[in-house]
């Protein structure tokens, strides 16, 4: 049923893939899915907040936040499952959007921490991925 499997993860936060990393890998075997495990640094939000960070930092902060998800799927993932790390720059929401087209998923996996009463049913990140994703969505409850 499903090929392509996204999960997208916060290395700074263990309980974004606690609950949904056995949850993405049951699903890979089962299907016999490749499983793409991504993070996202999220950006400087305007451009002159960023003009007050040395030349390079955002490729070095990309380098060694690859380095620490590879490290983590070598840690975590068993070796039964396909799995390939992708860490990405920008907005959250959008890069989960463009990598699960680029790759072609047909599902993504994500967390969903409780909400605050402003968020009704999920975060912001989740909701938006949920909204607008082209793939099915399978939200995992923190």
């Amino acid at each position: 049923m499903f090929k392509s499997i996204l999960l997208p993860i916060d290395l700074n936060e263990p309980s974004s893939w606690e609950k949904s990393i056995p949850v993405a890998i049951d699903m890979a075997k089962t299907y016999g899915a490749q499983l793409r495990v991504m993070t996202v640094i999220p950006d400087f939000g305007k451009s002159i907040v960023g003009s007050y960070f040395p030349a390079g930092f955002s490729d070095k902060a990309l380098a060694d936040t690859m380095a620490t998800l590879e490290k983590l799927v070598v840690e975590v993932f068993s070796t039964d499952v396909n799995v390939e790390s992708i860490a990405r720059h920008g907005s959250v929401y959008k890069e989960v959007l463009e990598v699960a087209d680029l790759v072609g998923a047909d599902l993504i996996v994500l967390t969903s921490h409780r909400p605050a009463r402003s968020d009704y049913l999920l975060g912001p990140n989740a909701a938006r991925v949920v909204r607008h994703a082209k793939q099915s969505v399978f939200v995992v409850r923190a």
